[in-house]
């Protein structure tokens, strides 16, 4: 698929019912990118939608829209407590696979970062799963680079894969703005 240029927003509370219905079938058909199961995520009400893509001070879920259309989604969480507040955390990296190859990850994670550095923060981090080489080398050839590994940090139907720790440091002179 050729480059689209989607747009990238941070979602209201009305893109709230196409988030779950993205994260549900994240859920069901790509268990080792998503951590909730599909059972765990199906139980979550419209309010609680509502509030997971209701923007604080410390949180953020941006969409990638094609037209009207959202096909990727992901979020960026900033830790409150003061000893903590320079990192980020980015979570929930997913693009519809009909629009996958079209470089709409790369612009949730441009997008993600540069609300990073606007709110001064010095590193994102995120993990992905060793079943994800695809994501893994997406982070990579964003600027993340490895610092650790959890062993059996995700467990899906019994069976156990390794968790890779990945951080982009935002004040290394090395990373493009």
């Amino acid at each position: 698929m050729k480059p689209t240029n989607a747009t990238i927003r941070p979602l209201t509370e009305q893109d709230a019912e196409a988030f779950h219905a993205m994260r549900l079938y994240a859920t069901e058909n790509y268990p080792a990118g998503i951590v909730p199961t599909y059972e765990e995520e199906s139980k979550r009400t419209p309010e609680e939608s509502r509030a997971r893509v209701r923007a604080t001070e410390n949180q953020v879920v941006f969409g990638a829209f094609v037209g009207d259309m959202l096909v990727g989604i992901t979020g960026l969480m900033r830790e409150p407590r003061r000893k903590l507040a320079h990192k980020g955390l980015i979570w929930g990296v997913f693009v519809d696979p009909a629009w996958r190859g079209a470089g709409i990850a790369r612009q949730l994670l441009e997008g993600a970062i540069a609300h990073a550095r606007a709110l001064g923060l010095l590193q994102v981090q995120l993990v992905v799963s060793v079943l994800n080489p695809r994501a893994q080398a997406l982070y990579r050839a964003c600027g993340f680079v490895r610092y650790g590994v959890e062993p059996r940090g995700l467990c899906i139907d019994g069976e156990y894969a390794d968790d890779e720790l990945m951080v982009l440091f935002l004040d290394d002179p090395a990373v493009p703005d």
